[in-house]
C-alpha cells in the first residue's frame, strides 16, 4: 500500500496546495481523511467538468463534511486529529484558531502531531493576512519576473511554481520531516509552510547566480531561459513545436551536427551570447524547414536533448509514457499516476474523488465513534452524508 501506510493524515478541504499536498501523501500510501463543509453536500454534481470524478486534486481520499459553526462537529474534529500523525490545512492565518482547532489546541490534545500549514505569505508579515493567489506569490518571490520573451512581460508558468512546486511539494516534506522528527523526538510541531518562500528556494541556482553576477535580470537573455539558441523552443513545418536543451559542448555539437550547421565557416562560439539572436534566428529557420515528425525521426535517439512539445492529450498517448504507464485511468479519467515510484513498496490511486460527505459515517465508525455518537452528530447537523 505504499511507503506511508500506516500514517494517518487529517486534511481540513482546501483549493491548490492543500489538497495536492494530501493527494500526494495519499498516492504514497497514507490514510487521508478529507474533511470537508457540510455546505457543499449536494452542491458538486454541476457540470460536466465540476463533477467530482474530475477534481484530480481530490482523489484517493475518504471525505467526511461537518459544519464547523457547530461545537460538536468541532469537537468530532478534534478527536480525529487526535488520532493523526499531521494536520493540513491551507486557511488565511488566524481562521483555525477562531474555529478552535488551532494548533495550541491540537499539540496540547495530540503532542507528536505535526500541525501542517499552507499560506502564501505565511502565517505573519505586514501583507500575511491578504488574499492572493500562486501569480501573487511568485511575484514577490522573483520567480516570475524572470519567465518570458525577451522584451515582453512576465508569463505566469501556470500555477505550477507557487501552487504545486512551492507550496504543496515543501508542504508535503515538511510534513513528512516533522513526521521523522515526531517519532524520533516524541515531539510534534508546526510547518509554516509558505509559497512566496517555497517558490524562492526554487529560485535558489538562479539566486547564486544573481549573487555570483552571471544572471542577466533582463528576461530570454540567460543560459536556460530561452536566451541562448541551444535551449530554446523552435517551431517546425506544420505548426508544431520542439525543445533543444543542447547546454553541454558535446550535445551541442549533435545539434550542430544534426541540423546541417556543422563545420560552417561562419559559427561564432557556443557562448558568445552577442551571437545568441542571430544563432536562434537561424537555428528558427532550419528547424521550419521539417515538420515536428520529422525532427522527432532524427533527434530523438540522439543525445542532443531533444523532445517535441506534446499536448497533454498527445502526452497520454507518447510511447515512452505508455511503456512506463506514467498515466493511468480511475473511473474512466485519465491522469498521471503516482510519482515517484517505489519498488519495493509500490504507490497506487487509493480511490477516485469522493464526493463531499461520500463517506461521513464510515469514517466516523473507523475512527472510534459509536453508532450513538453518530446518529447524535446527524440529528444535530453537526455532520452531513452526501444524497446516494
Amino acid at each position: 500500500m505504499g511507503p506511508l501506510a500506516g500514517v494517518r493524515i487529517v486534511e481540513l478541504a482546501g483549493i491548490g496546495p492543500g489538497p495536492f499536498c494530501a493527494m500526494l501523501l495519499s498516492d504514497m500510501g497514507a490514510e487521508v481523511i478529507r474533511v470537508d463543509r457540510a455546505a457543499n453536500v449536494g452542491r458538486d454534481i454541476g457540470r460536466e467538468g465540476e463533477h467530482p470524478r474530475f477534481g484530480l486534486l481530490q482523489r484517493g481520499r475518504r471525505n467526511i463534511a461537518v459544519d464547523l459553526k457547530h461545537p460538536a462537529a468541532v469537537a468530532a474534529v478534534l478527536r480525529l486529529i487526535d488520532q493523526a500523525d499531521a494536520l493540513i490545512e491551507g486557511f488565511r492565518p488566524g481562521v483555525m484558531e477562531r474555529l478552535g482547532l488551532g494548533p495550541d489546541v491540537c499539540l496540547k490534545r495530540n503532542p507528536k502531531l505535526v500541525y501542517g500549514r499552507m499560506t502564501g505569505w505565511g502565517q505573519n508579515g505586514p501583507i500575511a493576512h491578504t488574499a492572493g493567489h500562486d501569480i501573487n506569490y511568485i511575484a514577490l518571490s522573483g520567480a516570475l519576473h524572470a519567465i518570458g520573451e525577451p522584451g515582453g512581460p512576465p508569463v505566469p508558468p501556470l500555477n505550477l511554481v507557487g501552487d504545486f512546486g512551492g507550496g504543496a511539494l515543501y508542504l508535503a516534506m515538511g510534513v513528512l520531516a516533522g513526521i521523522i522528527s515526531a517519532r524520533a523526538t516524541g515531539k510534534g510541531q508546526v510547518v509554516d509552510c509558505a509559497m512566496v518562500e517555497g517558490s524562492a528556494s526554487l529560485m535558489m541556482m538562479m539566486y547564486g547566480a544573481l549573487a555570483a553576477g552571471a544572471w542577466d535580470e533582463r528576461r530570454g537573455s540567460n543560459r536556460i531561459d530561452g536566451g541562448s539558441h541551444f535551449y530554446h523552443v523552435y517551431e517546425t513545418k506544420d505548426g508544431e513545436y520542439i525543445s533543444v536543451g543542447s547546454i553541454e559542448p558535446q550535445f551541442y555539437a549533435l545539434l550542430l551536427k544534426h541540423t546541417g550547421l556543422d563545420g560552417a565557416a561562419d559559427l561564432p562560439a557556443q557562448l558568445d551570447k552577442s551571437q545568441w539572436p542571430a544563432m536562434r534566428e537561424r537555428l528558427a529557420q532550419v528547424f521550419k524547414q521539417k515538420t515536428r515528425t520529422e525532427w522527432t525521426q532524427i533527434m530523438q535517439d540522439t543525445d542532443i536533448c531533444f523532445a517535441p512539445v506534446l499536448r497533454m492529450s498527445e502526452a497520454i498517448e507518447h510511447p515512452h509514457n505508455r511503456h512506463r504507464e506514467s498515466f493511468v485511468a480511475i473511473d474512466g479519467v485519465v491522469q498521471p499516476a503516482p510519482a515517484p515510484r517505489f519498488l519495493g513498496t509500490p504507490s497506487r490511486v487509493q480511490c477516485p474523488p469522493a464526493r463531499t460527505g461520500e463517506h461521513t459515517d464510515a469514517i466516523l465508525k473507523d475512527w472510534g465513534f459509536s453508532a450513538d455518537e453518530i446518529a447524535r452528530l446527524r440529528a444535530e447537523g453537526a455532520v452531513a452524508s452526501a444524497p446516494s
